[in-house]
């Protein structure tokens, strides 16, 4: 989805045979996008990469996020979320909480324990999360590609994969992109190359590092579809792949990469668009200076955003529009009333000319449901402040 990639072993031509020192013949299997017309790649392995059967997981039948059903709480509010508050355990796949959701996206957040013990596969959509703390690594049929904080990730729909904790714990925003997440089409040439005034280039975007066939032991799978888990296993190790060659494939991107816009005067968000998701569009904000007019205010001016549903994860640094905002902390804005800076920031700001915050902000099209789950981190006093 960035560029196109090719690592160890592949015939001269795709859908041709390509076979080892022995002669023996490797199994090809194509990892495509928008069916048969969009990105795709191709692997070769050295068993039959289909040849699995069905099996007992050890986990939980139905995935977190099939665990998201609607608050009942009538009420259009605007709510805080405080996520540092909570705490998760076990592996990755299921060290998660939902928060909110439509048809395009799920939003919440991962915090897992320990390392996946076995394989995952998510057939609902592609994976992008964002790292507040910790590190490790996503292990998959294409490579290893180490992550840490600060760092965007990104795992397509269908990738066999497994995540490595670094040692400690893993706090991350995960959002499950349901319709594919990509690079927004204004940042792409007629090549498909990122344009030079794009806000990154491809030179920030890190892809798996190629190892070759490794067996680890492993041998289950989990298939998330539907929001249900099913699990499978194989005879032989799943990360048997000679080499690949496509354009879809997991990367990490720093947010710190992230190229900002300034303006004289406040520019809109999707100056700082970074991915483009079915029904969203995720937007970094990173250390920069501000507008610079003489009587600019660089603060986030009131608006209603009639259109979209707005979400907001706080990572680090002072926000300009907001009080009692910390590291974790989720905002959720609906579509239909107004929101804008907290009482008192609106003035203050006018003359300031740097911001140091890090946040990921989402537009959603449609309009997002609240969880039971979001329900016990939410911070009860948030609607009050915008007028108190």
């Amino acid at each position: 989805m960035i560029e196109r990639v090719t690592v160890g072993d592949v015939p001269p031509k795709h859908h041709v045979a390509l076979r080892g020192p022995k002669g023996e013949l490797r199994h090809e299997e194509c990892l495509t996008r928008e069916g048969f017309d969009g990105p795709y790649t191709i692997l070769y392995h050295r068993e039959r990469p289909h040849a699995l059967v069905p099996a007992p997981s050890g986990h939980v039948a139905v995935s977190p996020r099939a665990r998201r059903i609607a608050d009942d709480e009538p009420g259009l509010y605007r709510r805080h979320y405080r996520t540092e508050t909570h705490s998760l355990t076990g592996a990755p796949m299921d060290a998660r909480m939902p928060l909110l959701f439509n048809e395009d996206v799920t939003i919440g957040v991962m915090k897992p324990t320990t390392d996946d013990p076995a394989y995952f596969v998510n057939a609902d959509g592609d994976e992008l999360f964002f790292v507040l703390s910790g590190r490790g690594t996503v292990r998959s049929v294409l490579g290893d590609v180490s992550f840490g904080p600060n760092d965007y990730v990104c795992v397509p729909r269908g990738t066999l994969h497994r995540i490595l904790l670094d040692g400690g714990t893993l706090d991350a925003l995960l959002i499950e992109c349901h319709g594919g997440v990509g690079i927004p089409k204004q940042w792409r040439n007629e090549a498909g190359q990122l344009r030079m005034d794009a806000p990154f280039s491809h030179r920030d975007f890190r892809h798996p590092v190629f190892r070759g066939p490794l067996d680890e032991g492993i041998r289950d799978v989990v298939v998330q579809r539907r929001g249900t888990y099913h699990g499978f296993r194989y005879a032989h190790s799943p990360l048997d792949v000679v080499g690949w060659d496509g354009a879809v494939y997991p990367f990490v991107f720093p947010i710190l990469a992230f190229q900002p816009r300034v303006g004289a005067v406040h520019l809109p968000p999707t100056w700082h668009g970074t991915f483009a998701a079915r029904g969203a569009l995720v937007s970094s904000f990173v250390p920069r200076p501000l507008d610079f007019h003489p009587d600019a205010i660089p603060c986030p001016y009131p608006h209603s955003s009639v259109d979209v549903d707005e979400v907001l994860f706080y990572a680090s640094g002072s926000f300009t529009s907001r009080l009692g905002i910390g590291p974790g902390s989720i905002t959720f804005h609906p579509a239909g009333i107004p929101h804008g800076p907290h009482p008192g920031r609106y003035e203050v700001i006018p003359g300031e000319r740097r911001t140091e915050e890090i946040a990921v902000m989402l537009d959603c099209a449609k309009p997002l449901t609240t969880t039971p789950q979001a329900r016990t981190i939410e911070d009860p006093e948030y609607e009050a402040s915008f007028s108190s």
